[in-house]
């Protein structure tokens, strides 16, 4: 009985072991797929930094020419 015991125990701990080794192969797939979200993110932040200073440029042109048209109230 007790060599029964001990062939169900150790039955479960090795199916606890290969859980946590997929568990393990899952967090490391996490990991890279986190990198790159993080490296996408980071290329937004860039590319919405040059399209806000495209656009102050934009405006200054607009108000230079609403100056030279005397278009402007103040």
């Amino acid at each position: 009985m007790s060599e029964n015991i001990e062939s169900i125990v150790l039955e479960h701990l090795r199916a606890i072991r290969n859980d946590m080794g997929n568990i393990k192969a899952d967090i490391g797939e996490i990991k890279l797929r986190l990198g790159s979200i993080e490296m996408s993110v980071g290329s937004i932040h860039t590319d919405i930094a040059i399209l806000h200073s495209r656009a102050d440029r934009l405006d200054a042109r607009v108000e230079r020419i609403e100056k030279r048209l005397e278009l402007t109230t103040a």
